[in-house]
């Protein structure tokens, strides 16, 4: 695989870690500024809305630039934001900093996505695509539990400050490693004529009610672990290394699915949340039910994540580049929802382990919403996959590559 993915997966690692750790280093975000945890939720409120209000407008500000400029800018604005983290004197300008931190996400995604397929041998663009998501999924073995033990007992500023070091690092990589290729396919009005394709609404609205699943555990996985399944605090972040452990594998499998089948590898895996999330509510009052499930839940999830890239960005054909940031606003508005419907489930009383039959419910909403899509595809009224031979009525509205069915 090409040097240039390294850099790609080294600002994945930063983004990965400056997301999630944010969650471990609240109580000493919220001592600082005499607030309460629950205020301080809305840092990590304000860098989801940062990836989604980013997403679509910084790709389609930068749709004309070239892909090697645009990549080492959204970072340089990644750098920025952490800077404003770092010094930030007030809970509403760091507020401001997080939502700053988040606008390079989504379009850093998109375009990394795009440009590791374009430079991957023929054949392996799945596997080039899951190796830069990698670097997210390492963030959650390394980055994090190391980001938050250096703010535990540091300071929370010096990790922000060091993840803003890793940005710059990426910078550099990006403008020594990255080739100059030319990714975009036509105007700024062709990548937004990419969401008049039925597919691609299908594919967000999969990504966002079926991976919304995952983040109604992740969100209350804590609690989860300490008062259900009765582990002391002090183990809770060894135990969490194990989702890490579950995402980094599974990324790298759902990599080589993603070159095969997608539909198959979506639907197995749906399936497989299915039976994990109805098997830790059941049992997650055992610690090695629960350790198992937060392994195989992060395994299966990220199975499932270079295969749903792939659909989005077949689907989109020539706008690809607004597809694939729209995909990742659509992955935060799941984590928006699936924190919301966990908390949901808390308030009423039914207690932390219903937040694993909360998420049961969205992976098979998100399974019966693939089947519907595939079903659609294959009537033809939207285009199919072109390596599956067109029916007669559809020969005449089969138009670039989409999904396959």
């Amino acid at each position: 695989m090409p040097l240039a993915l390294l850099a790609l997966a080294i600002g994945a690692f930063g983004i990965g870690t400056t997301e999630f750790v944010a969650m471990g280093l609240l109580p000493q975000m919220a001592a600082t500024f005499g607030v309460s945890i629950a205020s301080a939720g809305w840092l990590v409120s304000a860098y989801a809305l940062g990836v989604v209000v980013g997403a679509p407008t910084l790709t389609a500000l930068t749709h004309s630039l070239p892909r090697k400029k645009v990549l080492a800018g959204l970072m340089g604005l990644f750098v920025l934001g952490h800077v404003a983290t770092a010094l930030a004197p007030t809970f509403h300008l760091l507020i401001g900093a997080r939502f700053l931190s988040g606008l390079s996400h989504g379009a850093f995604f998109g375009a990394s996505a795009v440009v590791a397929r374009k430079i991957a041998p023929p054949g392996r663009q799945g596997q080039a695509l899951a190796l830069v998501f990698t670097g997210l999924t390492v963030a959650n073995v390394v980055g994090v539990p190391v980001g938050t033990y250096v703010g535990q007992q540091l300071g929370w500023r010096l990790t922000f400050s060091l993840v803003g070091v890793i940005g710059l690092l990426t910078v550099a990589a990006i403008l020594a490693m990255v080739p100059e290729v030319e990714t975009r396919s036509g105007t700024l009005r062709s990548e937004f004529a990419a969401f008049r394709r039925r597919q691609v609404w299908w594919t967000l609205l999969i990504t966002t009610v079926g991976f919304a699943s995952m983040f109604t555990v992740v969100s209350y996985v804590s609690p989860l672990l300490t008062d259900v399944a009765g582990f002391a605090e002090s183990s809770v972040s060894w135990v969490l290394v194990l989702f890490g452990l579950g995402a980094t594998l599974g990324n790298l499998v759902g990599g080589r699915l993603a070159d095969w089948r997608p539909y198959r590898t979506l639907a197995a895996g749906f399936v497989g949340q299915v039976v994990v999330f109805g098997g830790l509510f059941l049992f997650s009052g055992n610690k090695i039910a629960a350790a198992a499930g937060v392994f195989l839940f992060a395994f299966i999830g990220f199975v499932m994540s270079a295969p749903i890239q792939t659909r989005g960005i077949l689907a989109a054909g020539g706008g690809a580049s607004m597809a694939s940031a729209a995909m990742q606003a659509a992955f935060n508005v799941g984590n928006a929802m699936g924190a919301f419907l966990g908390g949901v489930a808390i308030d009423a009383g039914f207690g932390y382990a219903s937040t694993a039959l909360v998420a049961l419910v969205l992976a098979l909403l998100g399974l019966l919403i693939l089947v519907e899509a595939t079903r659609v595809d294959k009537n033809g009224r939207a285009p199919i996959d072109p390596r599956v031979p067109a029916l007669p009525s559809q020969r005449r509205r089969r138009v670039g590559a989409t999904v396959e069915g």
